[in-house]
């Protein structure tokens, strides 16, 4: 994103306008930045004290004030993480586990205009992603009329070991989810300080893809968070088995107990005086999801699926959904071909004695059939269970709308090619476009921000989908509702005894759901009943 930095006289004056991009906060000035379109930006505004030394793995702490003016014209540093996803664009200044930090876009003029607010937490499985990556940027809802964020939070290691040493000195008898205590501080920023930026605090939606998404429903999960926002909008993924759900908080502290010795820390005090590039080389090593959240007691009192299944979560209206193509059929049928033996010889692998009940719902007699099938439970055992059970147990208990979307558009062709010549005999081959809609597919399109990925020969059907897709998401930002002028009419998925979900894609339409079996199977699998002595 091109900013152009506007010079001007600060005119000392009470009232809460904006002179020359600054604007105060409860714990000092910041400077921001006019972007070409008139959106005013505020990037790098600390919302927790750096993290560091004593304070490595403690709940974030209060930012200390400061006196005159900061600038707030470049995004803050990442957090230490591991390069392990190749979509991954950074704007960030470094990065140290001085992380702590957001961004703001906002188009109001003063602080009294109280306009809706989104804060976007990003994905990248609780280990990469950063909240300045282009395709999170929050120009375009801001040129909605929408106060936006991004919200930086700790990754891996830094934020999900958990040790029994961490329980004993916390004063909640809790360790782990720093990363999701980070996401509650700020939040809490917001209430703090989102009316300076024009925003309303009663009028707070929160969003994000895969861990954002997991993120999402764990906010609205915990006693902590559930009264701080108005609306939440998950994409793939929510805290619930099989993905990456929360342990229990002596299993966490025994992974954590492991990792101590396999670094050799033999306290906590050596662990936190370990070199930051020596822990998150050990940590890379482990499998994504090692370091779980945990039901801790004071963040997760107890596992979401329950929180959600009593009701006892956010009672704020929900839009959720997942992609055609979250998962490759080649994780269910390995290398051999798409035939009905093949398909039911996985499954015998996969569910022994169940694999009959699980042929009635991902079934095919074709080769194109079959790769459906298996494409369709390689999503499902991936993320797509685990956000269906969320909309599903959301959508009977807190009696709010949920919107429920399957996003079908596969990405387009794109602008890269494996090598060599470009044209003629020797030309290069370009990678094969995706059977559907891939993970992560449609968060450009969501956010509007198809400009800021080159990678992609995007067209004009690509643009008319994220004019509908966008228009739908700064809809329900706006009135906890997607529907307006302009869209196809989405009804709620939970408003009748139809169950439908809007099929986002050249041609969007709200269609009827043919596929709460496939889940009602999955549960039978996923959802058992609570072990005596778990927290």
């Amino acid at each position: 994103m091109r900013h152009a930095i506007v010079a001007a006289v600060v005119l000392a004056i009470a009232a809460p306008a904006f002179a020359a991009d600054r604007v105060k906060t409860a714990n000092g000035t910041v400077e921001g930045v006019t972007t070409e379109s008139g959106i005013h930006a505020y990037l790098g505004i600390p919302f927790a004290a750096p993290p560091l030394g004593d304070l490595r793995w403690k709940p974030p702490q209060p930012v200390k004030n400061w006196t005159g003016t900061r600038s707030a014209a470049q995004f803050g540093p990442r957090c230490v993480q591991a390069s392990i996803f190749g979509d991954m664009n950074f704007r960030s200044n470094g990065m140290s586990e001085d992380c702590l930090y957001l961004n703001v876009w906002t188009p109001a003029t003063s602080g009294n205009q109280r306009l809706p607010v989104l804060v976007y937490f990003f994905g990248g499985g609780f280990v990469a992603g950063d909240g300045s990556e282009p395709r999170y940027d929050g120009e375009r809802m801001a040129r909605d009329g929408i106060v936006s964020l991004t919200v930086n939070y700790r990754l891996g290691v830094f934020g999900f070991l958990a040790h029994p040493d961490l329980t004993k000195e916390s004063p909640h008898h809790a360790s782990g989810n720093y990363a999701l205590l980070d996401q509650h501080a700020a939040l809490q920023w917001v209430q703090k300080n989102i009316v300076a930026f024009g925003g309303d605090p009663k009028k707070v939606t929160i969003a994000g893809e895969s861990a954002g998404s997991i993120a999402v429903s764990a906010q609205m999960a915990s006693p902590l968070s559930k009264h701080l926002i108005a609306g939440a909008i998950g994409e793939s993924g929510a805290l619930i088995a099989p993905t990456l759900p929360p342990v229990p908080l002596a299993q966490g502290e025994e992974e954590g107990t492991k990792f101590a010795t396999s670094v050799g820390a033999t306290s906590l005090a050596a662990l936190r005086a370990m070199a930051t590039a020596q822990l998150q080389e050990a940590a890379a090593k482990l499998p994504i999801g090692r370091f779980a959240s945990t039901v801790d007691g004071y963040f997760l009192p107890k596992l979401p699926v329950e929180i959600f299944a009593a009701g006892e979560q956010a009672r704020v209206p929900l839009l959720v959904g997942w992609n055609t193509e979250e998962g490759n059929a080649r994780a269910i049928l390995a290398a051999n071909d798409p035939t009905p033996e093949n398909l039911a010889k996985a499954l015998q692998n996969i569910y022994g004695d169940r694999a009959s009940d699980a042929l009635k719902v991902y079934a095919g007699s074709t080769p194109d059939e079959v790769w459906q099938a298996a494409t369709d439970l390689a999503s499902d055992r991936f993320i797509a269970y685990s956000t269906w059970k969320w909309s599903d147990l959301h959508g009977r208990t807190s009696e709010k709308p949920v919107y429920r979307y399957l996003y079908a558009h596969p990405r387009p062709q794109t602008n890269v090619v494996t090598g060599g010549a470009t044209s003629g005999a020797g030309a290069a081959a370009r990678p094969t476009r995706p059977r559907g809609a891939a993970h992560s597919a449609e968060i450009e399109y969501a956010l509007g921000n198809l400009a800021t990925n080159k990678v992609y020969a995007w067209t004009p059907d690509d643009y008319k989908i994220s004019e509908a897709m966008h228009a739908f998401f700064a809809n329900f930002v706006k009135t906890g509702n997607p529907n307006g002028p302009g869209v196809p009419q989405w009804p709620a998925a939970n408003s009748g005894p139809l169950i439908q979900f809007m099929r986002i894609d050249v041609d969007s339409r709200a269609e009827p759901d043919r596929t709460r079996e496939r889940y009602l199977f999955l549960d039978t699998l996923y959802v058992r009943p609570r072990k005596e002595g778990t927290r």
